[in-house]
Formats: C-alpha cells, structure tokens, sequence
C-alpha cells in the first residue's frame, strides 16, 4: 500500500495515533465466527490477498514511521528490551538476512539490497538508511545486527533456540509486548513462557503447536493471528511499564469506551532460520479504536456475540475483566438481536 508522508502519531502520551480508512478496512480482523475458543489455528505464510496484511512476509504499512519512532524512544530508555544471547549470534545475521531479503523484494521503492560476496550494501529509502557492512562482523554496523535491522521493521522479534524437545527465547527485540517481558521470559522454553495462559493446556493447544513448530522447516514458514483487548493505543504495554498503563482499565465509561478501547491484534509468523535452525518468530500489532471498528459492516455485531459469552478464565487472562460489562453494553447497539 502507499505510504503517505503524514505526520509521526504517538503511541503514548497524548495517543495521536488512528487509522486511515484504508488501515481500518485492511484491519486483520479475527473472528470469523460468533465465539471463541483458543486454537492453533496456524496456516501456511503463504501470499494472497493483493493489498491485504497477508500480501507479503512483513507488512510494511501507512504507520511505519510513527512505529520506528515509538521503537527507538522504547530502545533508548529501555535497552533490556533487546537480548541476543552468545549462542544465538548466527541466528542474529540469520534474521537480519530475512528480513533484508523479503523487504528488498517486497517494498523495491523503499528498500534495496546489493551483495558483492560478504560485503553488502542496504538502503532503507523511508528512514535515510545507507549502510555498506560485511555480513557476519558486527562491527560494520552501527550497532548488532538484530538491533540494526529490528529498528527499520514494524513489529517484535524473537528468535527460539531448539533443543532438548523444546524451543527456548534466547534472544529477541520486544518494544511493543501485550503484557510481557523478553526480560523475563529471557530462557524461558516454550511451555514454560506460555504456562500463565488458562484454559489452553487443558485443551492441548499448546502441546499440539509445540510439535509443530519443531518440525517447521525452512522455506515454509507458518502464521496465526492471535488478540486481546487494550486501553488507548498503547503499543508498549509491558510490565515494565505497568506503572503507567495499569490504572487505565478502571476508567472506561460508557461515555469514553468507543474511543479509548481498542482491539489489539497480532500477526504472528513463524520461520525457520537455515544456517542456526533457529525460529524467528515475529509478532506484527495492529490497533483499533471500538469507534473505528463498528465503521465495518458486522464488526461491532460479531464482536459484541464475543465478548458477552467469552469464557471469564480467558477475560480475566486479557484484563478485561473491570471494564468489559460497560464494553459488552455499548457494542449491543450494533447487535440486531441483543
């Protein structure tokens, strides 16, 4: 999609961010049915859909730039935010190489890539990138190799070693987390991070995704859409930050609820990477205020069929609990049959 010269919105303080009405229709909307239950519910990466958030491997979008601001303010303040760990080094010009490679073929008016052997020449047109480097020395780059590219791509990254039956977070740059921590979840294996979540395990979901995540091979990479609910267009709700955003769930009216709630969706794509073995596993946020949503014929209907009869285990887990009857109340009018 075109990328227009607007302003830099913010994701904090006075949340100038909104979508256009070509973001809001393009919104990966996640419920093709009238309830919800968790599910792998994970699919080929396949491209389809020309102009759609499937499209291409990563979507590069009209919020770009407001999203590689918001990045460099979190780095810069946090720099916890951004872990490789020794053994994850290959994996990091792994990633790096990816992510180069589908920009440079994907978006060839803003990106471009040159390789002459080890030496490589990238462009990032959008943020006035030239930079010559020699693949695999750090030291030609400015700084990492996860960091440096993780600064020019919209969404997080975490990068999974696989060992021992199991997938460990070993190294990662999360600036934008739904509650949770790359600090935190620093070693952390797959069942170990995911253990919080209710209702999955006893449903297998997780066990099932594990094994499939084991045997994905490179070249056939898999997504999922995955979702909860956030107050202001917050991208970074980590629990460092908690002391910031916490408070924002008591005080949601029936007056402010259209405007301050917003359905948070994620992209998620998982990649293997071929020279570490390593899964990259990039999660893509989009925002959307409750007054933009119902602007789509079915949305708030659907939406409203969700929430009322989701199961309270799941609701308390995403923090709706304290303002999801008020919510619940406000998207009836768009339900025929509430």
């Amino acid at each position: 999609m075109p990328l227009p010269s607007s302003p830099v919105l913010s994701y904090r303080d006075d949340f100038s961010f909104h979508n256009s009405p070509t973001a809001i229709r393009r919104f990966p909307f996640p419920f093709t049915e009238d309830s919800y239950l968790y599910s792998v519910n994970i699919e080929p990466a396949t491209s389809r859909d020309p102009g759609s958030i499937y499209e291409h491997g990563f979507d590069i979008d009209e919020h770009y730039r407001s999203e590689m601001a918001e990045r460099a303010l979190v780095l810069d303040k946090d720099p916890r935010r951004y872990l490789v760990m020794p053994h994850m080094q290959v994996a990091a010009w792994d990633a790096l190489q990816m992510l180069m490679e589908h920009l440079a073929a994907d978006y060839p008016q803003w990106f471009s890539l040159a390789r002459d052997g080890d030496r490589w020449h990238w462009r990032n047109r959008l943020l006035e990138i030239n930079q010559h480097f020699v693949f695999g020395d750090a030291t030609s780059l400015p700084c990492e190799p996860l960091e440096f590219i993780g600064r020019q791509v919209q969404g997080d990254f975490a990068l999974l070693d696989q060992r021992d039956g199991d997938l460990y977070m070993d190294a990662g740059l999360i600036t934008g987390p739904a509650d949770w921590s790359l600090a935190f979840d620093a070693g952390m294996s797959f069942k170990q991070w995911h253990a919080p979540v209710p209702m999955a395990h006893q449903m297998g979901v997780f066990e099932r995704a594990l094994k499939y995540l084991l045997n994905l091979r490179a070249g056939q990479p898999v997504r999922r859409l995955n979702w909860t609910l956030t107050i202001n267009p917050r991208l970074d709700s980590s629990p460092e930050t908690f002391h910031e955003w916490g408070a924002d769930r008591g005080q949601i009216t029936a007056q402010n609820v259209g405007q301050q709630v917003h359905l948070r969706v994620e992209l998620q794509v998982m990649a293997r990477l071929p020279r570490s073995n390593a899964v990259m596993f990039s999660i893509r946020t989009y925002l959307i205020s409750m007054d933009e949503l119902v602007t789509q014929p079915g949305w708030g209907c659907r939406l409203h069929r969700v929430l009322r009869d989701l199961p309270d285990p799941i609701a308390d887990y995403k923090g709706m609990t304290r303002y999801r009857h008020t919510l619940v109340e406000w998207l009836s009018q768009f339900d025929p049959q509430a």
